[in-house]
C-alpha cells in the first residue's frame, strides 16, 4: 500500500506543521530518516533550510555532508554544514557530540530567525531508547519514550515522524528512487544505541518489536503526562520566578506528594542546566532529606536554601563564574539580552563586582544570592546594564525557557 503509507507519512507531518508558517529547519545527515523527513517537507511545499553537522569524528565525514548539500541544492532548498571544532574527547563521546550538535544547530536556527528545527528520529529509535532505557533500570520517564518537542537555547526542536518505522520512511525514498549515506558508525558495537537496535532485532521474531514496543512507550508516556499536569498545577500554586531565582512556596510545597516534589525540584534543576539527564535518585534523595531538614544544600550548579516561609533556588556561583559570552548569544541556557549590542559589550554574571556598583540594590527585596548570578552587560570592568537588578540603561533581560516548559519537558 504504498500510497498509502506516502499519505500517512505526510500526515504526520501535517500534524506539527503550523498553519502558514513561513519556513522551517531541517536536521539532515544523510541518514534515511532525515533525507526522507527532507522530502516529505519539501513534498509539502513548505519553505524549508537544512543543516547538517559534520562532527569530524572520522574519515569521510566531510565527504557526506557534501553529498547532502548537493541533494539539498537538486531540490533547490538552501543548506549549509556546521563544523564540529572539537579538541581531545575524554568521557561519554556520544553525549558530548550530541550536545554539541544541538548548540550548533539553536545558533544556526537563532541566525536565520527560524523559529523551530525538525529531526528525523523514528519509531525505531523510541524503542532502542526504551531498551536502553531497561538497561539503566530507568523509571516512568526514562521509558516514556524521545520528547516529541523541547526548547534548547530559544530554539523549538520537533521529531515528527516518532510515530514512523524506518523500514516505511525507507520503503518511501526507494520509491522515489533517493539513495541515501549508511553511516558506519551504526555498526560499530561500543556504542550502546547500536547494541540496543543489535537486541531489537533478537527480539522481533519473539514478537517484541518497535510495533509492541511502541505501544507499550505511549502508555507510560500517557501516565508520564497526567504526572506533569499536576506538578504543573502544583508549580503554578506554591512556584515563582524572580530575578532568574526560583522561590517555592514552602507550605504549598511540602503539601505535594513526594513524588510530585521530585518532579518539581526535577523541573528546576533542568531549567537552570538545561541538561538532559538528570541527577542520580540517591542525590536527589539526599536533596530531599536536606530541604526536609532545612538545610542549605547545592545539585547541578544550583544552590538551595530553606527560610522560614519558602525554599530559594538559584545558581551557583561558580557554574557561571567564567561564563562570558557576546551579548547577542544566550546565557547559562536561559537567558537573552535585548538593547544595543556592540563588539565591545560582553555578557556575564553581575557578580559582587557588579553588585558593588549598584548601590541601591537592597531595596530591590532581591537575595543578594540571586543578584550575583543574574545576567550583565559589560564594557571590560564597567557595569553598563543589569536588567534584572533594576539598573536597565537600555536593556531588557528575557527567559528563553520557562518553568513551565521544563516541566512538560521531563
Amino acid at each position: 500500500m504504498p500510497v498509502d503509507c506516502d499519505a500517512r507519512l505526510s500526515a504526520a507531518l501535517r500534524q506539527v506543521v503550523q498553519a502558514g508558517e513561513a519556513r522551517i529547519g531541517v536536521a539532515v545527515s544523510g541518514g534515511s530518516d532525515s533525507l526522507a523527513l527532507l522530502h516529505l517537507c519539501h513534498g509539502l511545499g513548505l519553505a524549508c533550510h537544512a543543516v547538517t553537522v559534520d562532527h569530524a569524528l572520522r574519515a569521510g565525514s566531510a565527504a557526506e555532508a557534501a553529498q547532502v548539500a548537493a541533494i539539498c541544492a537538486g531540490l533547490g532548498v538552501p543548506h549549509q554544514i556546521l563544523r564540529w571544532d572539537h579538541g581531545a574527547i575524554v568521557g561519554n563521546l556520544q553525549d558530548q557530540a550530541r550536545r554539541a550538535r544541538y548548540a550548533l544547530l539553536a545558533d544556526w536556527a537563532r541566525g536565520l530567525g527560524l523559529a523551530r528545527v525538525m529531526i528525523g528520529h523514528t519509531a525505531d529509535d523510541q524503542a532502542e531508547t526504551f531498551l536502553m532505557g531497561l538497561t539503566r533500570a530507568a523509571g516512568l520517564d526514562g521509558l516514556s519514550g524521545m520528547r516529541p518537542s523541547w526548547v534548547e537555547a530559544g530554539v523549538v526542536f520537533q521529531r515528527p515522524l516518532l510515530g514512523q518505522t524506518r523500514a516505511d520512511l525507507r520503503a518511501y525514498l526507494t520509491r522515489a528512487g533517493v539513495v541515501w549515506i549508511d553511516d558506519p558508525s551504526n555498526d560499530n558495537d561500543r556504542f550502546a544505541r547500536v547494541r540496543a537496535r543489535q537486541v531489537l532485532a533478537v527480539l522481533q521474531p519473539l514478537g517484541l518489536g518497535v510495533a509492541q514496543m511502541s505501544e507499550s512507550i505511549a502508555h507510560l508516556a500517557s501516565a508520564q503526562q497526567a504526572l506533569q499536569a499536576v506538578t504543573l498545577a502544583a508549580w503554578e500554586a506554591c512556584g515563582q520566578v524572580v530575578a532568574g531565582a526560583v522561590q517555592l512556596r514552602l507550605s504549598g510545597f511540602a503539601a505535594q506528594p513526594v513524588e510530585i516534589q521530585r518532579r518539581l525540584l526535577l523541573a528546576v534543576l533542568g531549567w537552570y542546566s538545561g541538561g538532559d539527564y538528570a541527577p542520580r535518585a540517591q542525590k536527589m534523595a539526599t536533596l530531599a532529606e536536606a530541604i526536609r531538614q532545612g538545610a542549605d544544600a547545592t545539585l547541578n550548579g544550583c544552590c538551595f536554601r530553606t527560610t522560614s516561609d519558602g525554599l530559594q533556588i538559584y545558581r551557583e556561583p561558580h557554574a557561571v563564574k567564567n561564563l562570558c559570552v557576546a551579548t547577542s548569544d544566550i546565557w547559562d541556557n536561559r537567558w537573552q539580552m535585548i538593547g544595543p549590542h556592540a563588539p565591545d559589550l560582553s555578557l556575564r554574571a553581575l557578580g559582587a563586582e557588579g553588585l558593588a556598583q549598584l548601590p541601591n540594590w537592597r531595596g530591590l527585596a532581591i537575595p543578594r544570592q540571586a543578584l550575583l548570578v543574574c545576567p550583565a552587560i559589560w564594557r571590560k570592568d564597567a557595569l553598563i546594564a543589569a536588567p534584572s537588578a533594576g539598573f536597565l540603561n537600555g536593556w531588557q533581560a528575557k527567559l528563553v525557557r520557562s518553568v513551565n516548559q521544563s516541566i512538560l519537558s521531563h
